[in-house]
């Protein structure tokens, strides 16, 4: 399959020319620079191109939404990147912003209005499966999927700060996968060991790694695919997936990568 061209604008092009996009698409620290995460941007892009929907990034006006910040108890960085961004989001007149980040979701929709920046945020999951539900994206009959057994790692900002179960569950299930759940999912789901800023340090002594843990419960579905919705999870779940020398069995994929490899792109 040949790889589609993406043309993708900024909000100073849609400024430029007097036009105004539905979506913005905070990419996130992660989908910018971490080249694992990069490959999930590609995809939601290509999502959002074949859907037809009008979307701009911010480019190198975006910066962090100051989500490490805050976790590791630097409130003054945080409300300084947050007020950074937020001045840009308002210069712009921003209405609706999407990320692939949980992180980022979290911030932006619970944690920007009170110092200002009030915007309806929504994860990709959530985005995609509107986007089917409408018919604005077909996934192509090609059985890419079918009967498949994937399992879905629920994000902790995702699932249990903001309630979003069912749009990674339902875009699983319109893949003709079989979607087997692990022991502790949903409401009663584990942290991949990311939260909280984690990722950028090493744990605290102990007698297992969080990732670890996560990753047994993970390969006790027997499945082939572990999908996930946050770019952390991503990373934690993947370095589990090697620590047990699986990663010939088994993939890590983010909800747009499964899309993107099933929709008639």
């Amino acid at each position: 399959m040949s790889e589609m061209v993406l043309n993708i604008r900024t909000m100073a092009d849609y400024l430029a020319k007097g036009e105004m996009p539905e979506y913005l698409f905070w990419v996130g620290c992660a989908g910018s620079f971490d080249d694992r995460q990069k490959k999930v941007t590609r995809a939601f892009c290509e999502i959002l191109q074949k859907a037809e929907i009008s979307y701009a990034v911010l480019g190198t006006e975006e910066s962090c939404t100051g989500d490490p910040a805050r976790r590791t108890g630097n409130e003054f960085l945080f409300q300084m990147q947050a007020m950074t961004n937020i001045e840009v989001l308002n210069m712009y007149q921003v209405k609706k912003i999407v990320t692939a980040c949980p992180h980022c979701f979290n911030t932006l929709k619970n944690e920007y209005p009170s110092l200002g920046g009030t915007y309806e945020v929504i994860h990709h999951t959530q985005l995609i499966q509107d986007l089917i539900n409408t018919g604005k994206l077909t996934l192509a009959d090609n059985g890419t999927f079918k009967g498949k057994k994937i399992t879905f790692h629920d994000p902790c900002y995702l699932g249990r700060a903001n309630d979003v179960y069912e749009a990674p569950r339902a875009l699983i299930e319109k893949l003709d996968a079989a979607l087997v759940e692990m022991k502790r999912c949903k409401t009663n789901g584990l942290c991949c060991g990311a939260g909280g800023a984690q990722m950028f340090k090493e744990a605290e002594k102990g007698n297992k790694e969080i990732n670890i843990e996560r990753t047994e419960d993970a390969l006790e579905t027997k499945a082939g695919i572990i999908a996930t919705g946050c770019p952390f999870c991503n990373t934690m779940m993947t370095d589990g997936v090697k620590h047990f020398e699986k990663e010939e069995d088994i993939k890590v994929l983010d909800i747009a990568e499964l899309i993107a490899n099933a929709a008639d792109l």
